[in-house]
Protein backbone atom coordinates (compact mmCIF):
# COMPACT_ATOMS: atom_id res chain seq x y z
CA UNK A 1 0.00 0.00 0.00
CA UNK A 2 1.34 3.45 -0.93
CA UNK A 3 2.15 6.03 1.73
CA UNK A 4 0.47 9.34 0.94
CA UNK A 5 2.55 12.53 0.88
CA UNK A 6 1.40 16.06 0.07
CA UNK A 7 3.37 19.01 -1.27
CA UNK A 8 1.58 22.27 -0.56
CA UNK A 9 2.01 25.36 -2.73
CA UNK A 10 1.64 28.64 -0.86
CA UNK A 11 1.33 31.14 -3.70
CA UNK A 12 0.03 34.61 -4.39
CA UNK A 13 -0.43 36.23 -7.79
CA UNK A 14 1.97 34.02 -9.79
CA UNK A 15 0.32 32.34 -12.78
CA UNK A 16 3.25 30.52 -14.36
CA UNK A 17 5.22 28.19 -12.10
CA UNK A 18 2.31 26.75 -10.01
CA UNK A 19 0.40 25.28 -12.99
CA UNK A 20 3.71 24.25 -14.60
CA UNK A 21 4.76 22.36 -11.47
CA UNK A 22 1.33 20.74 -11.18
CA UNK A 23 1.37 19.72 -14.84
CA UNK A 24 4.86 18.25 -14.49
CA UNK A 25 3.77 16.22 -11.46
CA UNK A 26 0.82 14.83 -13.42
CA UNK A 27 3.17 13.74 -16.18
CA UNK A 28 5.62 12.20 -13.72
CA UNK A 29 2.75 10.38 -12.01
CA UNK A 30 1.90 10.21 -8.31
CA UNK A 31 3.68 6.90 -7.61
CA UNK A 32 7.22 7.48 -6.33
CA UNK A 33 9.67 4.95 -4.94
CA UNK A 34 12.13 5.60 -2.14
CA UNK A 35 14.25 2.92 -0.45
CA UNK A 36 11.95 0.14 -1.57
CA UNK A 37 8.75 1.81 -0.37
CA UNK A 38 5.95 3.20 -2.52
CA UNK A 39 4.62 6.70 -2.04
CA UNK A 40 1.68 8.52 -3.57
CA UNK A 41 2.61 12.19 -3.91
CA UNK A 42 -0.02 14.89 -4.34
CA UNK A 43 0.60 18.57 -5.15
CA UNK A 44 -2.07 21.00 -3.99
CA UNK A 45 -2.49 24.74 -3.64
CA UNK A 46 -3.13 26.03 -0.17
CA UNK A 47 -5.86 28.34 1.08
CA UNK A 48 -5.57 31.00 3.77
CA UNK A 49 -7.99 30.80 6.72
CA UNK A 50 -8.11 31.62 10.41
CA UNK A 51 -6.52 28.71 12.26
CA UNK A 52 -6.26 27.18 15.68
CA UNK A 53 -2.72 26.68 16.88
CA UNK A 54 -3.65 23.03 17.41
CA UNK A 55 -4.89 22.46 13.85
CA UNK A 56 -3.09 19.65 12.02
CA UNK A 57 -1.07 20.20 8.84
CA UNK A 58 -2.30 18.56 5.65
CA UNK A 59 1.05 19.02 3.92
CA UNK A 60 4.36 17.23 4.43
CA UNK A 61 6.36 19.79 2.42
CA UNK A 62 5.39 23.39 1.63
CA UNK A 63 6.86 25.58 -1.11
CA UNK A 64 6.38 29.09 0.26
CA UNK A 65 6.25 32.03 -2.14
CA UNK A 66 4.05 34.27 -0.03
CA UNK A 67 5.15 34.73 3.56
CA UNK A 68 7.93 37.22 2.86
CA UNK A 69 5.19 39.87 2.67
CA UNK A 70 1.97 38.15 3.83
CA UNK A 71 2.24 37.69 7.58
CA UNK A 72 -0.80 35.52 8.36
CA UNK A 73 0.49 32.55 6.33
CA UNK A 74 4.00 33.24 7.65
CA UNK A 75 2.83 32.68 11.21
CA UNK A 76 0.94 29.56 10.11
CA UNK A 77 4.15 28.22 8.58
CA UNK A 78 5.96 28.72 11.85
CA UNK A 79 3.17 26.86 13.60
CA UNK A 80 3.28 23.80 11.33
CA UNK A 81 7.08 23.66 11.50
CA UNK A 82 7.12 23.78 15.30
CA UNK A 83 4.04 21.68 16.07
CA UNK A 84 3.59 19.42 13.06
CA UNK A 85 7.10 18.86 11.71
CA UNK A 86 6.22 20.13 8.22
CA UNK A 87 9.22 20.73 5.96
CA UNK A 88 9.34 24.28 4.57
CA UNK A 89 10.98 25.79 1.53
CA UNK A 90 12.04 28.24 2.98
CA UNK A 91 12.69 28.60 6.70
CA UNK A 92 10.57 31.58 7.84
CA UNK A 93 12.32 31.85 11.19
CA UNK A 94 15.75 32.58 9.77
CA UNK A 95 14.48 34.65 6.86
CA UNK A 96 12.64 36.90 9.31
CA UNK A 97 15.58 37.16 11.74
CA UNK A 98 18.50 37.04 9.31
CA UNK A 99 17.84 39.87 6.89
CA UNK A 100 20.43 41.29 4.50
CA UNK A 101 22.41 42.85 7.32
CA UNK A 102 22.82 39.61 9.28
CA UNK A 103 23.58 37.71 6.07
CA UNK A 104 26.41 40.13 5.27
CA UNK A 105 27.83 39.75 8.77
CA UNK A 106 27.76 35.95 8.59
CA UNK A 107 29.29 35.97 5.11
CA UNK A 108 32.16 38.16 6.26
CA UNK A 109 32.82 35.76 9.16
CA UNK A 110 32.79 32.87 6.68
CA UNK A 111 35.51 34.61 4.68
CA UNK A 112 33.47 35.73 1.66
CA UNK A 113 34.59 38.84 -0.18
CA UNK A 114 31.77 41.23 0.74
CA UNK A 115 32.27 44.81 -0.53
CA UNK A 116 32.89 47.42 2.17
CA UNK A 117 29.52 47.97 3.86
CA UNK A 118 28.44 50.48 6.53
CA UNK A 119 25.19 50.82 8.45
CA UNK A 120 24.13 54.38 9.23
CA UNK A 121 21.45 55.57 11.70
CA UNK A 122 18.10 56.31 10.15
CA UNK A 123 17.40 59.89 9.20
CA UNK A 124 13.97 60.13 10.88
CA UNK A 125 12.45 58.65 13.99
CA UNK A 126 10.67 55.28 13.76
CA UNK A 127 6.92 55.68 13.53
CA UNK A 128 5.36 56.10 16.97
CA UNK A 129 8.69 56.85 18.68
CA UNK A 130 9.32 60.48 17.73
CA UNK A 131 9.82 61.88 21.25
CA UNK A 132 11.79 58.88 22.51
CA UNK A 133 14.01 58.97 19.44
CA UNK A 134 14.74 62.68 19.77
CA UNK A 135 15.66 62.35 23.46
CA UNK A 136 17.78 59.28 22.83
CA UNK A 137 19.53 60.89 19.88
CA UNK A 138 20.25 64.02 21.89
CA UNK A 139 21.76 62.00 24.73
CA UNK A 140 23.56 59.16 23.00
CA UNK A 141 23.87 59.58 19.22
CA UNK A 142 27.23 60.86 18.11
CA UNK A 143 27.28 63.33 15.28
CA UNK A 144 28.87 61.78 12.20
CA UNK A 145 30.24 63.07 8.95
CA UNK A 146 28.26 61.30 6.22
CA UNK A 147 30.40 62.75 3.46
CA UNK A 148 33.54 61.44 5.12
CA UNK A 149 32.07 57.94 5.32
CA UNK A 150 31.18 58.16 1.65
CA UNK A 151 34.73 59.17 0.77
CA UNK A 152 36.17 56.27 2.78
CA UNK A 153 33.94 53.79 0.94
CA UNK A 154 34.50 55.38 -2.47
CA UNK A 155 32.14 56.32 -5.27
CA UNK A 156 30.05 55.00 -6.83
CA UNK A 157 28.42 53.38 -3.84
CA UNK A 158 24.93 52.04 -3.19
CA UNK A 159 22.49 53.06 -0.47
CA UNK A 160 19.98 50.32 0.26
CA UNK A 161 17.77 49.18 3.16
CA UNK A 162 19.46 46.88 5.67
CA UNK A 163 16.63 44.35 5.25
CA UNK A 164 16.38 44.49 1.45
CA UNK A 165 13.30 43.71 -0.60
CA UNK A 166 12.63 43.88 -4.35
CA UNK A 167 15.31 46.49 -5.04
CA UNK A 168 13.25 48.71 -2.76
CA UNK A 169 14.87 52.13 -2.21
CA UNK A 170 18.18 51.06 -3.78
CA UNK A 171 20.03 54.16 -4.96
CA UNK A 172 23.30 54.42 -6.82
CA UNK A 173 25.27 57.32 -5.33
CA UNK A 174 27.92 58.93 -7.51
CA UNK A 175 29.18 61.79 -5.32
CA UNK A 176 28.88 63.47 -1.92
CA UNK A 177 26.02 65.75 -2.96
CA UNK A 178 23.99 62.76 -4.15
CA UNK A 179 24.79 60.91 -0.90
CA UNK A 180 23.36 63.69 1.28
CA UNK A 181 20.30 63.91 -0.95
CA UNK A 182 19.68 60.15 -0.78
CA UNK A 183 20.10 60.15 3.00
CA UNK A 184 17.67 63.04 3.45
CA UNK A 185 15.11 61.15 1.37
CA UNK A 186 15.59 57.83 3.21
CA UNK A 187 13.32 58.93 6.08
CA UNK A 188 12.65 56.13 8.57
CA UNK A 189 14.50 53.46 6.60
CA UNK A 190 17.63 52.03 8.17
CA UNK A 191 20.25 52.05 5.45
CA UNK A 192 23.44 50.37 4.37
CA UNK A 193 26.09 52.12 2.34
CA UNK A 194 27.92 49.56 0.21
CA UNK A 195 30.87 50.00 -2.10
CA UNK A 196 30.07 49.55 -5.76
CA UNK A 197 32.27 47.51 -8.08
CA UNK A 198 32.75 49.69 -11.15
CA UNK A 199 33.57 48.31 -14.59
CA UNK A 200 33.01 44.72 -13.55
CA UNK A 201 33.61 41.82 -15.92
CA UNK A 202 30.54 39.69 -15.18
CA UNK A 203 27.40 39.90 -13.08
CA UNK A 204 26.22 36.42 -12.10
CA UNK A 205 23.04 35.25 -10.41
CA UNK A 206 23.03 31.65 -9.27
CA UNK A 207 19.87 29.78 -8.33
CA UNK A 208 20.10 26.97 -5.76
CA UNK A 209 17.37 24.47 -4.90
CA UNK A 210 18.61 21.97 -2.35
CA UNK A 211 22.01 20.75 -3.62
CA UNK A 212 21.22 21.76 -7.22
CA UNK A 213 22.82 24.99 -8.44
CA UNK A 214 22.88 26.76 -11.79
CA UNK A 215 24.98 29.85 -12.55
CA UNK A 216 23.35 32.38 -14.87
CA UNK A 217 24.74 35.44 -16.58
CA UNK A 218 22.66 38.37 -15.35
CA UNK A 219 22.21 41.90 -16.74
CA UNK A 220 20.60 44.01 -13.98
CA UNK A 221 20.29 47.09 -16.18
CA UNK A 222 18.00 45.31 -18.66
CA UNK A 223 14.19 44.93 -18.52
CA UNK A 224 13.04 41.86 -16.61
CA UNK A 225 12.55 39.73 -19.71
CA UNK A 226 16.14 40.35 -20.88
CA UNK A 227 18.11 40.13 -17.66
CA UNK A 228 19.15 36.49 -18.03
CA UNK A 229 21.42 36.08 -21.03
CA UNK A 230 21.51 32.64 -22.64
CA UNK A 231 25.26 32.33 -22.30
CA UNK A 232 27.41 29.59 -20.84
CA UNK A 233 31.06 29.26 -20.14
CA UNK A 234 31.08 32.90 -19.02
CA UNK A 235 32.82 31.95 -15.76
CA UNK A 236 36.12 30.17 -15.39
CA UNK A 237 35.97 26.73 -13.80
CA UNK A 238 37.45 28.18 -10.60
CA UNK A 239 34.94 31.04 -10.42
CA UNK A 240 32.00 28.77 -11.26
CA UNK A 241 32.97 26.40 -8.44
CA UNK A 242 33.32 29.24 -5.93
CA UNK A 243 29.92 30.68 -6.84
CA UNK A 244 28.19 27.30 -6.56
CA UNK A 245 29.75 26.60 -3.18
CA UNK A 246 28.97 30.12 -1.97
CA UNK A 247 25.27 29.74 -2.77
CA UNK A 248 25.04 26.31 -1.14
CA UNK A 249 27.04 27.56 1.85
CA UNK A 250 24.72 30.52 2.47
CA UNK A 251 21.68 28.26 2.15
CA UNK A 252 22.95 25.51 4.45
CA UNK A 253 24.17 28.01 7.05
CA UNK A 254 20.81 29.77 7.24
CA UNK A 255 18.74 26.58 6.71
CA UNK A 256 17.38 27.77 3.37
CA UNK A 257 16.59 25.42 0.47
CA UNK A 258 15.51 27.77 -2.30
CA UNK A 259 17.56 30.92 -2.78
CA UNK A 260 19.51 32.97 -5.28
CA UNK A 261 22.91 34.59 -4.91
CA UNK A 262 24.23 37.55 -6.87
CA UNK A 263 27.96 37.95 -7.38
CA UNK A 264 30.00 40.56 -9.21
CA UNK A 265 33.22 39.40 -10.88
CA UNK A 266 36.20 41.63 -11.60
CA UNK A 267 39.81 40.69 -12.32
CA UNK A 268 39.28 37.17 -11.00
CA UNK A 269 37.78 38.41 -7.70
CA UNK A 270 34.25 37.45 -6.69
CA UNK A 271 32.09 39.86 -4.66
CA UNK A 272 28.82 38.42 -3.27
CA UNK A 273 26.40 41.34 -2.99
CA UNK A 274 22.92 39.86 -2.54
CA UNK A 275 22.11 36.40 -1.21
CA UNK A 276 19.10 36.50 1.10
CA UNK A 277 16.12 36.05 -1.22
CA UNK A 278 13.12 34.43 0.43
CA UNK A 279 11.28 34.30 -2.88
CA UNK A 280 13.83 33.95 -5.70
CA UNK A 281 12.90 34.66 -9.29
CA UNK A 282 11.48 31.64 -11.15
CA UNK A 283 9.15 33.52 -13.51
CA UNK A 284 8.91 32.13 -17.04
CA UNK A 285 9.04 35.65 -18.47
CA UNK A 286 12.45 36.25 -16.90
CA UNK A 287 14.11 32.81 -16.72
CA UNK A 288 12.75 31.74 -20.16
CA UNK A 289 15.41 29.26 -21.47
CA UNK A 290 16.31 28.26 -17.90
CA UNK A 291 12.73 27.96 -16.67
CA UNK A 292 12.45 24.19 -17.28
CA UNK A 293 15.61 23.60 -15.24
CA UNK A 294 14.17 25.54 -12.30
CA UNK A 295 10.82 23.73 -12.35
CA UNK A 296 12.45 20.30 -12.63
CA UNK A 297 14.86 21.08 -9.81
CA UNK A 298 12.09 22.45 -7.58
CA UNK A 299 9.83 19.43 -8.07
CA UNK A 300 12.67 16.93 -7.68
CA UNK A 301 13.87 18.41 -4.41
CA UNK A 302 10.35 18.86 -3.00
CA UNK A 303 9.39 15.25 -3.79
CA UNK A 304 12.66 13.99 -2.30
CA UNK A 305 12.04 15.96 0.90
CA UNK A 306 8.52 14.50 1.11
CA UNK A 307 9.32 10.83 0.51
CA UNK A 308 12.56 10.84 2.52
CA UNK A 309 10.86 12.46 5.51
CA UNK A 310 13.56 15.13 5.61
CA UNK A 311 13.62 16.85 9.01
CA UNK A 312 12.90 20.55 9.25
CA UNK A 313 15.89 22.21 10.95
CA UNK A 314 14.62 25.42 12.49
CA UNK A 315 17.65 26.68 14.38
CA UNK A 316 21.09 27.59 13.10
CA UNK A 317 24.20 25.60 13.96
CA UNK A 318 27.05 27.96 13.04
CA UNK A 319 29.82 26.27 15.03
CA UNK A 320 31.10 23.81 12.36
CA UNK A 321 31.08 26.57 9.76
CA UNK A 322 32.93 29.01 11.99
CA UNK A 323 35.51 26.35 12.86
CA UNK A 324 36.38 26.19 9.16
CA UNK A 325 36.20 29.98 8.81
CA UNK A 326 38.53 30.59 11.75
CA UNK A 327 41.09 27.97 10.70
CA UNK A 328 44.43 28.73 9.05
CA UNK A 329 43.50 26.89 5.85
CA UNK A 330 43.88 28.70 2.52
CA UNK A 331 40.56 29.96 1.21
CA UNK A 332 40.36 27.33 -1.54
CA UNK A 333 40.76 24.58 1.07
CA UNK A 334 38.06 26.25 3.14
CA UNK A 335 35.74 26.11 0.13
CA UNK A 336 36.40 22.36 -0.16
CA UNK A 337 35.66 21.90 3.54
CA UNK A 338 32.53 24.03 3.29
CA UNK A 339 31.26 22.03 0.32
CA UNK A 340 31.71 18.75 2.18
CA UNK A 341 29.72 20.19 5.08
CA UNK A 342 26.89 21.63 2.99
CA UNK A 343 26.58 18.56 0.75
CA UNK A 344 26.10 16.46 3.87
CA UNK A 345 23.44 18.92 5.05
CA UNK A 346 21.57 18.62 1.76
CA UNK A 347 22.06 14.83 1.51
CA UNK A 348 23.56 15.41 -1.90
CA UNK A 349 24.81 11.87 -2.57
CA UNK A 350 21.52 10.29 -1.49
CA UNK A 351 19.47 12.82 -3.44
CA UNK A 352 21.48 12.38 -6.63
CA UNK A 353 21.30 8.57 -6.43
CA UNK A 354 17.51 8.72 -5.97
CA UNK A 355 17.17 11.33 -8.72
CA UNK A 356 19.13 9.14 -11.18
CA UNK A 357 17.19 5.96 -10.44
CA UNK A 358 13.71 6.56 -9.04
CA UNK A 359 12.97 10.01 -10.47
CA UNK A 360 14.89 10.08 -13.76
CA UNK A 361 11.67 10.13 -15.78
CA UNK A 362 11.10 13.75 -14.74
CA UNK A 363 13.44 14.72 -17.60
CA UNK A 364 11.25 13.20 -20.31
CA UNK A 365 8.16 14.52 -18.53
CA UNK A 366 9.54 18.07 -18.67
CA UNK A 367 10.31 17.75 -22.37
CA UNK A 368 6.80 16.48 -23.02
CA UNK A 369 5.31 19.33 -21.01
CA UNK A 370 7.11 22.25 -22.67
CA UNK A 371 6.08 20.96 -26.11
CA UNK A 372 2.42 20.57 -25.14
CA UNK A 373 -0.59 22.80 -25.72
CA UNK A 374 -1.06 22.84 -21.94
CA UNK A 375 2.23 24.68 -21.51
CA UNK A 376 1.39 27.02 -24.37
CA UNK A 377 -1.76 28.01 -22.49
CA UNK A 378 0.25 28.65 -19.31
CA UNK A 379 2.64 30.85 -21.28
CA UNK A 380 -0.24 32.69 -22.96
CA UNK A 381 -1.83 33.47 -19.61
CA UNK A 382 1.44 34.76 -18.17
CA UNK A 383 2.20 36.94 -21.18
CA UNK A 384 -1.32 38.38 -21.11
CA UNK A 385 -0.93 39.30 -17.44
CA UNK A 386 2.54 40.82 -17.69
CA UNK A 387 2.77 42.65 -21.03
CA UNK A 388 0.63 45.28 -22.76
CA UNK A 389 -1.65 43.95 -25.48
CA UNK A 390 0.42 45.36 -28.33
CA UNK A 391 3.53 43.48 -27.14
CA UNK A 392 1.99 40.14 -26.26
CA UNK A 393 2.41 38.38 -29.61
CA UNK A 394 6.12 39.18 -29.91
CA UNK A 395 6.82 38.21 -26.30
CA UNK A 396 4.88 34.98 -26.55
CA UNK A 397 6.89 34.00 -29.63
CA UNK A 398 10.13 35.09 -27.94
CA UNK A 399 9.65 32.98 -24.81
CA UNK A 400 8.13 30.05 -26.68
CA UNK A 401 11.11 29.95 -29.03
CA UNK A 402 13.69 30.07 -26.24
CA UNK A 403 12.02 27.26 -24.30
CA UNK A 404 11.63 25.12 -27.41
CA UNK A 405 15.32 25.66 -28.06
CA UNK A 406 16.06 24.43 -24.53
CA UNK A 407 14.10 21.28 -25.37
CA UNK A 408 16.20 20.76 -28.49
CA UNK A 409 19.43 20.96 -26.48
CA UNK A 410 18.25 18.18 -24.16
CA UNK A 411 18.04 15.57 -26.92
CA UNK A 412 21.02 13.64 -28.33
CA UNK A 413 22.43 15.10 -31.53
CA UNK A 414 21.43 13.33 -34.77
CA UNK A 415 24.06 11.07 -36.33
CA UNK A 416 25.06 10.91 -40.01
CA UNK A 417 25.13 7.16 -40.58
CA UNK A 418 27.17 7.61 -43.74
CA UNK A 419 30.15 9.08 -41.91
CA UNK A 420 29.91 7.82 -38.32
CA UNK A 421 31.67 4.68 -37.20
CA UNK A 422 29.17 2.00 -36.12
CA UNK A 423 30.25 2.14 -32.50
CA UNK A 424 30.22 5.93 -32.43
CA UNK A 425 26.81 6.05 -34.07
CA UNK A 426 25.39 3.61 -31.57
CA UNK A 427 26.82 5.60 -28.71
CA UNK A 428 25.49 8.87 -30.10
CA UNK A 429 22.03 7.44 -30.67
CA UNK A 430 21.81 6.15 -27.13
CA UNK A 431 20.14 8.59 -24.71
CA UNK A 432 22.80 10.45 -22.79
CA UNK A 433 23.23 9.39 -19.18
CA UNK A 434 23.29 13.04 -18.17
CA UNK A 435 19.58 13.23 -18.95
CA UNK A 436 18.89 10.91 -16.03
CA UNK A 437 21.29 12.68 -13.72
CA UNK A 438 20.47 15.60 -11.46
CA UNK A 439 20.23 18.92 -13.25
CA UNK A 440 23.76 20.19 -13.97
CA UNK A 441 25.26 22.74 -11.61
CA UNK A 442 26.35 24.91 -14.50
CA UNK A 443 24.69 25.51 -17.80
CA UNK A 444 26.03 23.43 -20.65
CA UNK A 445 25.35 25.10 -23.98
CA UNK A 446 27.00 27.90 -25.90
CA UNK A 447 25.48 31.34 -26.30
CA UNK A 448 22.56 31.12 -28.70
CA UNK A 449 20.17 33.57 -30.33
CA UNK A 450 16.46 33.25 -29.72
CA UNK A 451 14.88 30.74 -32.09
CA UNK A 452 11.61 31.51 -33.77
CA UNK A 453 8.56 29.82 -32.34
CA UNK A 454 5.54 28.90 -34.41
CA UNK A 455 4.35 32.43 -35.04
CA UNK A 456 1.29 33.82 -33.36
CA UNK A 457 -0.43 36.72 -35.03
CA UNK A 458 -3.04 37.45 -32.37
CA UNK A 459 -2.61 38.48 -28.78
CA UNK A 460 -2.92 35.57 -26.33
CA UNK A 461 -6.46 35.19 -25.11
CA UNK A 462 -6.30 34.81 -21.38
CA UNK A 463 -8.90 35.90 -18.92
CA UNK A 464 -6.25 37.78 -16.95
CA UNK A 465 -5.71 40.08 -19.92
CA UNK A 466 -8.57 42.33 -18.95
CA UNK A 467 -7.02 42.98 -15.56
CA UNK A 468 -4.77 45.68 -16.97
CA UNK A 469 -1.11 46.16 -17.82
CA UNK A 470 1.21 44.95 -15.12
CA UNK A 471 4.44 45.52 -17.00
CA UNK A 472 6.07 46.53 -20.24
CA UNK A 473 9.16 45.76 -22.21
CA UNK A 474 10.11 49.35 -21.59
CA UNK A 475 10.17 48.94 -17.83
CA UNK A 476 12.72 47.09 -15.79
CA UNK A 477 10.19 45.25 -13.64
CA UNK A 478 10.71 44.19 -10.05
CA UNK A 479 13.08 41.80 -8.42
CA UNK A 480 10.78 39.67 -6.39
CA UNK A 481 11.46 38.50 -2.92
CA UNK A 482 14.64 40.27 -1.94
Amino acid sequence: MSIKKTIGLLVGDESDWPPTLEALMRRVGPEVKYKGKSYEVEVRRMRIDPFSLRDPSRSDVIIDRLSYWHFAPREWLKKVALLNGTYLLNNPFTFQAMEKHSAYCAAIRLGLNIPDTWLIPQKSAPEGYQEKYERTAERYHNLFNLGQIGESIGYPLFMKPFDGGGWREVTQVKDKEALYKAYDESGQSLMHLQAGVADYDVFCRSLAIGPQVINLKFRPDQPQHARYEVSHGFLSEKEGREVRITNKLINAFFRWDFNSCETIHKDGQIYPIDFANACPDIAVNSLHYYYPWAIKALLSWSVFCAVSGRDMEIALNPKPYFEIADSDMPFDDKLTAYEKLVDAHFQREEFEAWRQTEFAHVDDAMLDLVESTEFEQILETTVAEVFPKGEQVSFYNHFHGLIRHWAETQRPAPVDASTAEPSAAAAAAKPAQAQAAPAPQTAAAKAVPAKAAPAKTEAPKAKAQAQGKKGSSKKSGSKKGK
